[in-house]
């Protein structure tokens, strides 16, 4: 019997014990006192009433996109995203919309049917949120639009993808700084921070962007900046897409194109150790001006390592930085380019490609010792340790949402399999992870989201949780826009 069942038992028990041996007319009690009757309090019972089955063909006629159900033509190409490994979630729906109206009909719809709703920029989210079980995937590939204004800042639709957003920006002579891979959205990376090749000299993605337009849970379009929707504005800068509402459209400063100068530098086998010790403490002593990164390749046997970098700057005032790294390379290449090129000499395949991910933030330098012994008998598994400092530690970590300003360099565990070896590599990604917490506690980047994170929260968003968890309650206070790993609200 549950809870209520018992009470509503035991109060009607009560009831009838009193008025077995009582009448509303001439009863007394024990000590001669009369007696009334009260009647019986009315019962009352709570009815949930289920929300009203999503009708698709009314959200059909509405919107000026398309809806795709499956079985029709196009619905399985569409759920896809970039990692094969997702490809078993299957949305209800997918509707590929093209205005910000057809975004609010989603959301209605969503909110009244409470149906599961998640936005789809470049399709990059490492766990798949961008497919939503049994949801209504928001598709935006359409709203793509990118304009350079007169004034140098630049207008970018949700959907924009890295490779069309450096390709506007070079024609005006701008840039943003930015992710490398092409086919990532600008959505998505924005919104988790966007740490990319030029973060030490110009900021990060979200360090850039002067407002935003966000379809809030209400299904209404509200404009954040600094000077209106303060709260809102801060949380999109780092708090992790999918968060706070649909953001349809960004409006960035930018700076001027600058040339650039790339390098990739390979070392002999069985010097990991020794290039990862250089590596950091040379990085700390270079100029924002530089951005590098260093790869330990694990191997079945000792790993292997590379160092890449791109520099704002000539090839001459380079390699002068380069003879501060006190480790001889087997092979060097450095390279000028402008500033597409450049952003292209970073930009990887394209491709569709399976993998299992995740990350820490190093406050430091790390054990190189203990680097190379951790990723020993790890073949097929990279550590990507990429420098931040420079402009991205000139603001506070309460500054924006993002909390890691501090950071000597993120970590990226990255390691490419199939759905058969999937288990595997999650287990040997997880050890990595794992192992580096001794340098680094719960810390991790939002857009490398891991769904096997311990304590995700923290990692993510650090001392910037609790204001993250109010103003997610303020602006979704029914949850919409839930999913395994939406920031908590807070119980207050």
């Amino acid at each position: 019997m549950d809870r209520r069942a018992f009470l509503r038992a035991a109060g009607l028990a009560g009831a009838g014990t009193v008025f077995a041996g009582c009448s509303s007319t001439g009863t007394t009690t024990p000590g001669g006192q009369p007696t009334t009757t009260l009647p019986l309090p009315p019962t009352t019972t709570t009815v949930i009433v289920p929300p009203p089955p999503p009708n698709w063909e009314s959200l059909r006629a509405r919107i000026s996109g398309t809806l795709l159900l499956p079985g029709e033509k196009d619905f399985d190409t569409a759920r896809q995203v970039y990692n094969p490994l997702t490809d078993t979630r299957k949305p209800v729906a997918i509707a590929r919309c093209e205005t910000p109206e057809d975004v609010q009909a989603c959301v209605a719809l969503a909110a009244e049917s409470k149906v599961p709703i998640a936005a789809r920029s470049g399709g990059h989210s490492y766990a798949g949120y961008s497919i939503p079980e049994s949801g209504l995937q928001v598709d935006l590939s359409e709203m793509k639009a990118i304009t350079v204004r007169p004034d140098g800042t630049v207008r970018i639709g949700a959907g924009a993808r890295l490779t069309d957003v450096y390709t506007e920006l070079a024609k005006a002579g701008k840039c943003l700084p930015a992710g490398s891979c092409p086919t990532v959205g600008i959505a998505g990376l924005t919104l988790g921070g966007g740490i990319g090749v030029l973060s030490r000299k110009f900021g990060l993605t979200c360090d850039r962007l002067d407002a935003a337009s966000v379809v809030t849970a209400d299904s209404r379009i509200v404009e954040a900046s600094a000077s209106a929707g303060a709260d809102l504005f801060w949380a999109l800068r780092g708090g992790g897409g999918g968060n706070f509402g649909i953001v349809t459209e960004f409006v960035f400063g930018t700076v001027p194109a600058p040339a650039l100068t790339v390098f990739t530098m390979r070392f002999p086998a069985g010097s990991t150790t020794d290039v990862l010790g250089a590596w950091q403490q040379w990085i700390g002593t270079t100029p924002p001006e530089l951005w590098s990164n260093i790869i330990v390749v694990g191997g079945a046997q000792a790993p292997s390592c590379e160092v890449s970098g791109c520099f704002v700057g000539s090839p001459g005032e380079l390699n002068g930085l380069l003879a501060g790294l006190k480790v001889r390379p087997s092979s060097r290449v450095v390279q000028a380019k402008e500033y597409l090129d450049g952003m292209r000499f970073f930009a990887g395949s394209s491709q569709r490609q399976s993998f299992v991910a995740s990350s820490r933030m190093l406050p430091g330098p790390v054990d190189p010792a203990k680097i190379t012994r951790v990723m020993t008998g790890r073949p097929g598994l990279d550590l990507l340790v990429d420098a931040l400092g420079g402009a991205v530690a000139d603001l506070a970590p309460s500054d924006t949402a993002f909390p890691h300003r501090k950071a000597f360099a993120s970590a990226q565990i990255y390691m490419k399999t199939d759905a058969a070896g999937a288990a595997r590599a999650t287990t040997q990604v997880g050890e990595v992870r794992d192992a580096l917490t001794e340098f680094t506690g719960a810390t991790g980047y939002v857009n490398y989201i891991d769904p096997t994170m311990p304590d995700w929260a923290t990692a993510y968003y650090g001392a910037n949780l609790p204001r993250l968890q109010q103003i997610a309650k303020s602006v979704d206070p029914n949850r919409v826009f839930a999913f395994p790993q939406a920031i908590p609200q807070s119980a207050s």
